[in-house]
C-alpha cells in the first residue's frame, strides 16, 4: 500500500533552516510529481510546492519561494523540503502528498520561534 512518512521537524529559532523529508513506498514514486504542503494552527491546509517526477521542475506558492527549496532523490523514494530563513509565520505541519492524489503522509511539526 501507499505509505508516505514524513521526518524532520522541530523547534527552530526564526531565521533558521530545517530540513524535511519524506519517505515515499508502495508505488512507483519516479513516475509521479510530489507535492507539500502545510496546515497552520486555525487554518486551511495550503500549497507549499511540487516538484515533477524527474526533479526538473519545482514550482513554489508566492509566500515560500526564494526561501524553500523541493528536491527529490529517485533512487531513494524520497522528497525534502529545504527551508531557510524560517519566519514565525511557518509554522504548521507539513505534509507531502502524491500529486492529484489522496495519499498523504502523518505530517511532522515545524515550530518557528520569534
Amino acid at each position: 500500500q501507499v505509505q508516505l512518512v514524513e521526518s524532520g521537524g522541530g523547534v527552530v529559532q526564526s531565521g533558521g533552516s530545517l530540513r524535511l523529508s519524506c519517505a515515499a513506498s508502495g508505488f512507483t514514486f519516479n513516475i509521479y510529481p510530489m507535492t507539500w504542503w502545510r496546515q497552520a494552527p486555525g487554518k486551511e491546509r495550503e500549497f507549499v510546492g511540487d516538484i515533477s517526477s524527474d526533479g526538473s521542475m519545482p514550482d513554489y506558492a508566492d509566500t515560500v519561494k526564494g526561501r524553500f527549496t523541493i528536491s527529490r532523490d529517485n533512487a531513494k523514494n524520497m522528497v525534502y523540503l529545504q527551508m531557510d530563513n524560517l519566519k514565525p509565520a511557518a509554522t504548521a505541519v507539513y505534509y507531502c502528498r502524491r500529486r492529484k492524489s489522496n495519499y498523504w503522509g502523518q505530517g511532522t511539526q515545524v515550530t518557528v520561534s520569534s
